[in-house]
């Protein structure tokens, strides 16, 4: 699932190399920090969080598969 949400995240933003990836793994859920270039904190979250929903819903249908929770946080 990480890689998922970096390749995804890459494509959208210019500054890739300053992209990081924390995962946090509970019992049931997984919680994934995501921080990157100021600049590119607009790219990632979108018009009206269009974007980053978008890459919460492809997240939370790949974890489903999984019999899990995920989360994505955008930390700025």
């Amino acid at each position: 699932m990480k890689e998922l949400i970096e390749y995804v995240v890459k494509t959208l933003i210019d500054h890739p190399e300053d992209l990081r990836i924390t995962e946090i793994e509970g019992e049931r859920t997984i919680v994934f920090e995501l921080r990157c270039h100021p600049e590119d904190v607009g790219k990632v979250i979108g018009k009206s969080g269009k974007t980053v929903g978008a890459i919460r819903t492809l997240l939370s249908t790949v974890a489903a598969r999984q019999n899990r929770r995920a989360m994505l946080e955008v930390v700025e």
